[in-house]
């Protein structure tokens, strides 16, 4: 099996939470955990900006997923 970067993992998590998100299922469910997808979407912001390289700069509004 070959290795992705992290990164792409990374970017491929957030596009998963969002389509699940999205889902018109999910907006049905009456579910109500501890941890939202909201958290695990911050959790995968805070670990992309660890994985960053240190020169690159940081977009904030897109980690976030918003434009400017």
């Amino acid at each position: 099996m070959q290795n992705q970067p992290l990164p792409e993992l990374i970017a491929q998590g957030q596009e998963i939470l969002s389509a699940i998100r999205q889902h018109p299922e999910y907006k049905t469910l009456n579910y109500q955990p501890d941890l939202s997808i909201a958290d695990a979407v911050q959790a995968l912001n805070e670990l992309r900006f660890e994985v960053l390289p240190s020169p690159q700069s940081v977009q904030i509004f897109s980690l976030e997923g918003f434009s400017q």
